[in-house]
C-alpha cells in the first residue's frame, strides 16, 4: 500500500478521553476511533490488524476440524425467554421491537440460536461429533465500557459450539478446543495464563479463561509460589487456615460507640484490629434482604455469595433497606437478633469474643460467640487475598491483573434441555446431547497485543499480527534514485505476494519514521543517501537495531522476513 494515496494519519498527543495505554496508541495510530462510549470505528490500519487476528482464529478452527457459519444478530426475545436466560441478562441486553411490535434483542451471546442448528442434523446417535462457529459482531449494554476495546458494548467474537451423545465425547471436543486455543494465542505472541472461572450466566460444568496479563486488566489472575495453581479471584477458594480459638467465652455486652460506622472507626475507638472484628452487610438478593457475616479484615465474594443463594441478583442495600432490616443507620449491621437470613463466612466459626453492630445507632456488642445468634448457613464467602495458603499445595497465592481474551465452557446439557435438543440413541431412547461452548474477543485480543507489545515511540506488531509485516520509507521524493529504487523493490514484493507498506508521502524523513514506529511496522527499510552507493539501511523495530544491506540483497533479506 502507499501511503501517498491512501487514507492514513497519525496524532502527535495522546488521545484525550482513553484511559489505558493500549486505546491510546492505537487512536493516535489511526487503528480505531470513538464514536461513543463502549462504541468504536475500525479504521483502514487497524482493520488489517484486525484480519490477521481472525486469520489465525480461523485457520485453526479449520484445522481442527470446525464448519462455520454465520448467525443473525437481530434474534426474536422469544429465544432466551425459552432458555431462561432473557432474566438472567437482564438490562445487559438491547432490546427492541419491529413495525409490528413484536420484541427483539440483538444478541449478546449465541448458545440458544446453535442449539436450534444442531436440532436441524442430531436426530441420531449417528449425527454426533460436530463443532460449528461463527465470526461474529455482538451486544452487551455495558454498564461502565472503558480500556478502549477491553470492554465494549459491540464487539467481533468467535464463538465455537461442540455437540456430543455423552460425557465422554464432551470431553474430547473440549481437549480439542483446548489445543486450538493454546496454538490461537501462542500465534498471536500472547503472554497468557489459562485460569479456572465462574460459569456465570453461561451456566454449565466448567468453565476456564485465557486471561492475558496486562497492568489494565479488569480480573485478578490468582498463581502460586509454589505450584501450577491458577484460578480467576472470583473463584479462589480461601484456604480456612484459622484455628480454634480455646479462649473462654466472656459475657456478651453491649458498647456505646459514637460515630463509628465502619471497621476502622471502630477499631480506633477501641483500641482494637480489625481482626478483633466481625462485620455484617445487608444485601438485597432476588428482591430479598439477607446478611453476609464475615471476618473485619476480609471483603465478601459476590460471585460465591451469588452461588450460594441461587441469586440471579445481589445488590448492596441501601440505606432505607439496611435500616427496615436492621433498625439502624449503615454501619451498625450484627447478625446478634437480626431476623433476615443470616450467611456466615466459615472462619468466623473459629472466632470468639468478636465484636460486632449492635443494630442500633452508635452501638456495638463485643464478646460475641456463635451461641448468640444461629446462621443459615456456613460457606466459603470472602475474596481471595494475596498472599493467602494456595488450595493446591499450602504455599503463597500471588496475584496478576488479566484481560480474558478467551473461554472454554463445558455446557453439559443444561442448554439443550431448555430448547429440547434431543437424540434417539442406540436403544431409541430420547437423551439429551452434550455442549460445549468458546468464545474469543477478536478486538480484545488486539488490544491486549498492543497493550503487551509497545514502547515510548508506538505500538511494536508481533510479525503475525501486524498491519504490514514490512515498511519502506523514503528519505527524498526529489531523490529521483531513491524513489525509482525504492517503488522497483516495492513492485518486487508486491509481484510476490508480499503486503508492504511504502511510505511516498511529502512529509519530512523524522515524520515518515515516526509513524512506522507509531503503527509497530516491524521491519523497515530506508532509501536515503546510501542508494546512490547502492545501500538500503533495514531497521528491526523490536531492538531497534539497524544495519546497511546491499540492494541487491534484498530479496533475500525480505523472503527471510517473509518466512519464504
Amino acid at each position: 500500500m502507499k501511503l501517498s494515496n491512501s487514507y492514513f494519519f497519525t496524532l502527535r498527543e495522546n488521545a484525550k478521553d482513553e484511559d489505558s495505554v493500549s486505546s491510546n496508541l492505537l487512536v493516535r495510530a489511526g487503528m480505531i476511533k470513538k464514536l461513543a462510549n463502549g462504541i468504536y470505528m475500525i479504521l483502514p490500519m487497524g482493520k488489517k490488524v484486525l484480519e490477521k487476528v481472525e486469520y489465525i482464529v480461523r485457520d485453526e478452527m479449520d484445522k481442527h476440524g470446525c464448519q462455520e457459519l454465520l448467525m443473525p444478530a437481530l434474534i426474536p426475545e422469544d429465544v432466551y425467554v425459552s432458555s431462561g436466560r432473557r432474566e438472567s441478562f437482564g438490562s445487559n441486553m438491547f432490546a427492541l421491537k419491529d413495525r409490528y411490535n413484536k420484541p427483539y434483542v440483538l444478541g449478546p451471546t449465541h448458545e440458544e440460536l446453535f442449539a436450534i442448528t444442531a436440532a436441524m442434523d442430531g436426530k441420531s446417535w449417528k449425527d454426533f461429533p460436530y463443532n460449528l462457529y461463527q465470526i461474529q459482531t455482538k451486544y452487551r449494554d455495558e454498564t461502565r465500557p472503558r480500556y478502549g476495546l477491553i470492554r465494549v458494548r459491540e464487539f467481533i467474537m468467535k464463538d465455537a459450539y461442540t455437540f456430543d451423545k455423552d460425557e465422554a465425547g464432551l470431553d474430547v471436543a473440549y481437549a480439542n478446543m483446548y489445543d486450538a486455543y493454546n496454538k490461537i494465542f501462542d500465534r498471536m505472541g500472547l503472554n497468557y495464563k489459562i485460569v479456572r472461572a465462574d460459569t456465570g450466566v453461561m451456566g454449565g460444568l466448567l468453565s476456564e479463561e485465557y486471561q492475558a496479563i496486562s497492568s489494565i486488566g479488569e480480573d485478578i489472575v490468582v498463581g502460586c509460589e509454589g505450584c501450577d495453581f491458577s484460578s480467576n479471584e472470583e473463584i479462589t477458594e480461601v484456604v480456612d487456615t484459622l484455628q480454634d480459638d480455646t479462649a473462654q467465652e466472656l459475657p456478651l455486652e453491649k458498647i456505646y460507640t459514637p460515630n463509628a460506622g465502619t471497621i476502622e472507626a471502630v477499631s480506633s475507638f477501641l483500641g482494637k484490629e480489625p481482626k478483633d472484628f466481625v462485620k455484617t452487610l445487608i444485601y438485597c438478593a432476588d428482591g430479598k434482604l439477607v446478611a453476609f457475616v464475615l471476618p473485619g479484615e476480609r471483603e465478601l465474594n459476590e460471585t460465591k455469595a451469588s452461588k450460594l443463594l441461587g441469586a440471579l441478583e445481589l445488590t448492596l442495600a441501601d440505606a432505607e433497606q439496611v435500616k427496615e432490616a436492621t433498625g439502624a443507620r449503615i454501619g451498625f449491621a450484627g447478625p446478634v437478633g437480626l431476623n433476615i437470613p443470616i450467611y456466615m463466612d466459615r472462619q468466623v466459626a473459629h472466632k470468639k469474643n468478636f465484636i460486632v453492630g449492635a443494630n442500633e445507632d452508635d452501638h456495638h456488642y463485643k464478646n460475641v460467640n456463635l451461641k448468640d445468634f444461629t446462621p443459615t448457613a456456613v460457606a466459603d464467602l470472602t475474596e481471595v487475598m494475596e498472599g493467602d495458603i494456595c488450595p493446591k499445595c499450602g504455599q503463597k497465592l500471588t496475584f496478576e491483573h488479566g484481560i480474558e481474551v478467551g473461554n472454554l465452557f463445558k455446557l453439559g446439557t443444561k442448554y439443550s434441555q431448555a430448547m429440547n435438543l434431543l437424540y434417539l440413541d442406540q436403544n431409541n431412547k430420547l437423551e439429551p446431547v452434550w455442549m460445549g461452548s468458546y468464545g474469543i474477543g477478536l478486538e480484545r485480543c488486539m488490544a491486549a497485543v498492543a497493550d503487551q507489545y509497545h514502547d515510548e515511540n508506538g505500538l511494536m506488531w508481533p510479525d503475525d499480527l501486524a498491519p504490514f509485516r514490512a515498511g519502506i520509507v523514503i528519505v527524498n521524493m526529489k531523490d529521483e534514485q531513491q524513489v525509482e529504487q525504492a517503488n522497483k523493490f516495492y513492485e518486487y514484493a508486491k509481484s510476490q505476494g508480499m503486503d508492504l507498506l511504502l511510505d511516498d508521502r511529502n512529509e519530512r524523513a523524522g515524520v515518515k519514521f515516526k509513524d512506522m514506529e507509531l503503527i509497530g511496522i516491524p521491519h523497515r527499510f530506508t532509501f536515503g543517501k546510501g542508494v546512490a552507493q547502492g545501500k538500503v539501511e533495514y531497521v528491526l523495530r523490536k531492538t531497534g537495531e539497524k544495519v546497511e544491506v546491499a540492494i541487491e540483497d534484498l530479496p533475500a533479506l525480505l523472503n527471510k522476513i517473509y518466512n519464504r
